[in-house]
């Protein structure tokens, strides 16, 4: 028995009789989240669009449980499959309410008229999103972020088994990014839901996706769960970042460094380095950090903002070597900030930087971080 609910044989993808894509050998199964990624442009859109028969074909076949899509009717495949599309919906004189109501007509008949039970299925579902301040509100008068969780409520209330969304959290804010993609994973939990979607935020799609497919240059590039895929090196291939760097630990990315002299050294550790080592790029301050830890999460952001970072082993104490290369730096400097209030017995090392700034005159307390863009005290 074919496990895949929905896949591509040999698809080739394009417009106007034009390949883009070809050879394409994907699919997803019941209960699973697979989720397309990769630079604009490179077809994730096309691909999706080709799957649910809004582009035609230029070769191969998409097959939805165990039939040939091409040899189905609209309204079999309605049953079975939910879509929700960057493209804004045409909705005149519809409330947001009605919206969501469409999502009961595979279930109608010709005349589409909902019975009281279809009407509870669309109240569940516009409580699911959180919509009922604004679905009885015209659909055209609402905010892409309403529109965008009424689109989805109207999915959940078609009842189907595999759900095909293009970039749906782009017009949402954080809050309703997260609860967005947590109805998406309690509908694959709960109901064995197939969902098949596109992605431009990369730690959304670290986070949420059972197995992640790679799209650049005209090709599917690779195919894994996120653990293979989201490493330092290919996300920054994937993508050909030039500027700035990409952190799989943290699924985030950090703006590029400032190169320079450096004017300030920082002493951090414990993630409480991370808001100066920001502001400071941010302002536009060469930096060096240290004495860090490789396994503490300052290590990671400094290695990518400052001049220099000067570390140690994970659970090392810090030998004289790396205390010396500091204090070395610190020399350099202006100014020192430390951003700790505690040592501990393997960071007795800092606690000497520290003291060292203070008898140069160099510690500047965090308070006063912005005499070094303002020029106070310079």
């Amino acid at each position: 028995m074919d496990t895949w609910y929905i896949r591509t044989e040999h698809m080739d993808v394009g417009y106007d009789g034009v390949p883009l894509i070809r050879d394409i050998e994907i699919g997803v199964r019941r209960g699973e989240i697979l989720t397309l990624i990769g630079p604009n442009g490179s077809g994730k859109s096309t691909i999706l669009k080709s799957m649910i028969r809004q582009l035609k074909l230029l070769a191969g076949v998409v097959v939805l449980d165990g039939e040939a899509m091409a040899a189905m009717r609209e309204g079999d495949i309605a049953k079975k499959m939910a879509i929700v599309m960057t493209e804004r919906l045409r909705a005149e004189l519809m409330t947001g309410e009605d919206v969501v109501a469409t999502g009961r007509y595979p279930y109608t008949g010709r005349l589409g008229i909902l019975t009281a039970a279809d009407r509870q299925k669309v109240r569940e579902a516009v409580a699911l999103v959180h919509g009922e301040d604004f679905a009885d509100r015209p659909f055209g008068q609402i905010s892409d972020g309403q529109r965008q969780r009424l689109l989805l409520a109207r999915t959940v209330c078609q009842e189907p088994e595999v759900i095909v969304l293009d970039e749906p959290t782009s017009f949402l804010d954080v809050k309703h990014k997260l609860e967005l993609l947590e109805i998406l994973k309690k509908l694959v939990r709960e109901r064995n839901v197939a969902v098949l979607m596109s992605l431009h935020e990369l730690d959304l799609a670290q986070k949420i996706s059972d197995r992640v497919v790679c799209v650049a240059n005209n090709a599917v590039d690779r195919c894994g769960t996120p653990e293979e895929i989201f490493t330092n090196e290919y996300i920054e291939a994937l993508y050909g970042m030039e500027a700035g760097s990409y952190n799989a630990l943290f699924g985030s990315l950090e703006m590029a460094r400032v190169w320079g002299e450096p004017r300030v050294f920082v002493i951090g550790g414990g993630g409480n380095g991370i808001p100066v080592y920001r502001a400071l790029q941010r302002r536009g301050v060469p930096f060096d950090a240290g004495v860090l830890a490789e396994n503490d999460v300052d290590y990671w952001v400094a290695r990518a903002l400052a001049v220099e970072t000067v570390s140690v082993p994970a659970f090392a104490p810090m030998d004289e070597e790396a205390v010396a290369k500091a204090s070395a730096l610190i020399l350099k400097c202006d100014h020192v900030i430390c951003c700790l209030d505690t040592f501990g017995e393997l960071n007795q090392g800092n606690r000497s930087l520290r003291d060292e700034a203070q008898r140069q005159g160099k510690l500047l307390p965090f308070d006063r971080l912005s005499e070094l863009w303002t020029g106070g005290d310079r």
